[in-house]
């Protein structure tokens, strides 16, 4: 459904979210063995992160990757989406047709209409201190 840059941004976003709860920044080499992802594709991902403002850098010594707690607590889902996949959860024919709409439906577009649109109401309402809460109650991880 997610690239996997989104999935990995999700992932990372969560990562850095519960470091930055516990007092901690985290760093590059820490959030890719976190999520278990590799490092040089996580180093690109966190950049667009940090460009669309979901998590915060800071150069130098004493430097990394943080969340401010508002941050945590209003992100949605959907920005990070939107940041690295763009709107095409949103828009883009499940069958990949270019002129498909509600005017000019492919064979599908009737049954997908309403999960695209139950997905993107999920996307909105959840936040990353709701996925946060599931790993710090153990209910949730981030890696196998």
């Amino acid at each position: 459904m997610f690239s996997k840059a989104c999935e990995y941004a999700i992932k990372a976003t969560i990562f850095t979210a519960k470091q930055a709860l516990e007092g901690k920044r985290t760093n590059v080499k820490e959030i890719a063995e976190g999520i278990d992802s590799p490092e040089a594709f996580t180093a690109k991902i966190l950049q667009i992160l940090v460009k669309h403002q979901i998590i915060l850098s800071q150069k130098g010594a004493g430097g990394g990757f943080d969340m401010q707690a508002e941050k945590i607590q209003n992100t949605s889902l959907i920005e990070i989406v939107l940041a690295v996949d763009g709107d095409a959860i949103i828009n883009r024919c499940v069958l990949g047709l270019k002129q498909c709409s509600g005017a000019n439906p492919c064979p599908f577009h009737e049954k997908y209409a309403p999960v695209r649109m139950k997905l993107v109401a999920s996307l909105k309402e959840t936040t990353i201190a709701d996925l946060v809460a599931g790993l710090t109650t153990r209910m949730a991880i981030l890696k196998e």
